[in-house]
């Protein structure tokens, strides 16, 4: 039998019984959708933290101690913490270096600087716009340059390239070397012009040779919480008479995260509930089918038919049924995302590869539903099957 034939042959068969073949494909259309729904869940709620996490810093560690008994925290102290936990992308320490303000000619804003070692821009996750970074020979010679970002050039007004233009904070001349992205330090953060230094120019106008903190920007976010306990059971018994905080920037993210895994796991169960309830009733359909069409097969079978048509025209008619359903669900899930993300101003795009595997999935079980009755019916000698008449 041709192929358009067989198809034909399918069409027709499915036609002529439409309440069971619009249960069936309303029972895929049920579980596709839910096994969609969560494709989708996972989908924006994925683009929503990425989104978070681009607008503020590296999810990182802060440790800091404060003890007059103890020593200070030293940039010595960057290698050994490397060296104790693993996991760790980057460390970098801080230091506070003033908190006033910042005049370039005619324009004054209020501002924060913080001295910083050279490591800073990997733990914060920061990147460089225009010019450069602090090098070797700022940090040997104790040069006055400063790094800013994008806010503060803004509010100060420098034009489109501040690099090489003097500003002063609290009437110290620094030369700006570097433009670099403005990032919130957390969440709930608010947005503010920021100024970095060098720790060594930070050294020599203060006289400490000390940090402040240590930033610890682990290789996962994941691995946040982990690295925080850590940390402060290191400190805590490296410095027992000391006061330890250790804090991280992410947590409420991390938590999001976890929320939603759960969440998408769950909904994922309840659609795989449905769809393996779809696959039932498909095969419950389809035996009743070949036990209907039982003389129907012998008379095919006696005129020629193979047992692979057989077979086929029964498994095409749970893959036709599938895709009806699983096609209308990816569609109707589709059209309310959208509406949805619209409505609450989510990040939304349609994802051939969620469609795809939703459609898979509804194929898979369309065929492995119905390939043992097909098989039976296959294997029905036409002399029985003419039989089943009487």
């Amino acid at each position: 039998m041709r192929k358009f034939d067989l198809l034909r042959l399918t069409w027709q068969s499915l036609k002529s019984n439409p309440l069971r073949s619009g249960l069936t494909t309303f029972g895929v259309f049920m579980g596709v959708a839910a096994v969609n729904a969560t494709l989708q869940v996972r989908t924006i709620s994925t683009a929503v933290i990425e989104a978070q996490l681009a607008r503020q810093e590296a999810p990182q560690v802060f440790i800091s101690l404060w003890s007059r008994n103890s020593p200070n925290l030293r940039l010595e102290d960057i290698d050994w913490v490397k060296r104790q936990i693993p996991g760790l992308q980057a460390v970098s320490g801080s230091a506070f270096y003033d908190y006033g303000n910042a005049t370039y000619e005619d324009n004054t804003v209020e501002t924060y600087v913080e001295a910083v070692s050279p490591d800073h821009l990997l733990t914060s996750g920061r990147s460089i716009l225009q010019g450069r970074f602090f090098n070797q020979a700022d940090f040997d010679n104790y040069r006055p340059v400063v790094v800013i970002d994008r806010l503060l050039a803004e509010q100060l007004e420098l034009g489109q390239d501040p690099t090489g233009k003097r500003i002063y904070v609290s009437g110290r001349p620094h030369v700006v070397i570097g433009l670099m992205n403005t990032k919130l330090r957390s969440q709930s953060a608010e947005p503010r012009g920021e100024m970095l230094v060098s720790l060594a120019l930070y050294e020599a106008s203060s006289g400490f040779r000390r940090i402040n903190a240590l930033s610890l920007r682990p290789n996962r976010l994941e691995d946040l919480i982990r690295v925080e306990e850590e940390v402060e059971a290191l400190f805590t018994q490296r410095f027992p008479q000391a006061s330890i905080w250790a804090s991280n920037n992410a947590e409420d993210i991390l938590q999001q995260k976890e929320t939603l895994t759960l969440a998408s796991r769950g909904l994922l169960a309840v659609g795989m509930i449905a769809l393996l309830v779809a696959g039932v009733g498909i095969a419950n359909i389809t035996i009743a089918s070949v036990m209907e069409r039982t003389p129907e097969i012998g008379l095919r079978r006696a005129i020629g038919a193979t047992q692979r048509t057989i077979m086929l025209q029964f498994v095409l008619e749970a893959v036709l049924l599938s895709l009806i359903g699983g096609i209308s669900a990816a569609i109707a899930v589709d059209g309310l995302t959208r509406v949805v993300a619209n409505r609450f101003e989510l990040p939304y795009n349609f994802e051939i590869t969620t469609a795809g595997l939703s459609l898979g999935a509804a194929l898979c079980v369309g065929v492995g539903s119905s390939f043992f009755p097909a098989l039976r019916a296959s294997e029905l000698e036409p002399v029985q099957a003419l039989r089943s008449r009487n």
